[in-house]
């Protein structure tokens, strides 16, 4: 009985967010951010059920109110769980100060975890590839109406 409980209680996480709970979480429109931008006001991101199993597309911005400046993500996402999203897209930024103020595109696999009691995805490649500067982009859980 023991042996029992115990894997019952081992196995819990891995059955908490079941497909229906992850549609939940991921369907919808979602605040987005680069630091550089703000954290004060958001973008927001569309995250979508893919006919694919297992997988969503999502596209996004976040617009600067005082410059140019800009980000924009768009691509799939397949969840490992809840806590770990591989995106394969494109993540453009562009911001006044990094890289001349020339857009920085990167393309291919990245990975969006969640740390702690966190209310976001971010972003694991953080090291932005066109300036050394950390680039913290968040896909909050929290869903714009």
């Amino acid at each position: 009985m023991k042996k029992i409980v115990l894997i019952l209680l081992v196995s819990f996480p891995l059955f908490s967010f079941s497909q229906n709970n992850l549609d939940q979480t991921l369907v919808g429109n979602h605040y987005l951010s680069v630091q550089w931008i703000s954290w004060d006001y958001f973008g927001t991101a569309k995250i979508v059920k893919s006919e694919k199993a297992n997988t969503y597309t999502i596209e996004g911005h976040q617009n600067s109110k005082e410059n140019s400046d800009f980000l924009k993500i768009k691509g799939t996402i397949t969840p490992t769980s809840a806590k770990h999203l591989v995106f394969n897209g494109a993540i453009e930024t562009q911001v006044d100060f990094i890289n001349n103020g020339e857009p920085c595109i990167r393309e291919g696999e990245f990975n969006f975890k969640v740390k702690g009691n966190r209310k976001y995805w971010r972003l694991q490649e953080m090291n932005n590839p066109c300036s050394e500067v950390t680039d913290y982009v968040d896909i909050y859980f929290i869903q714009k109406k």
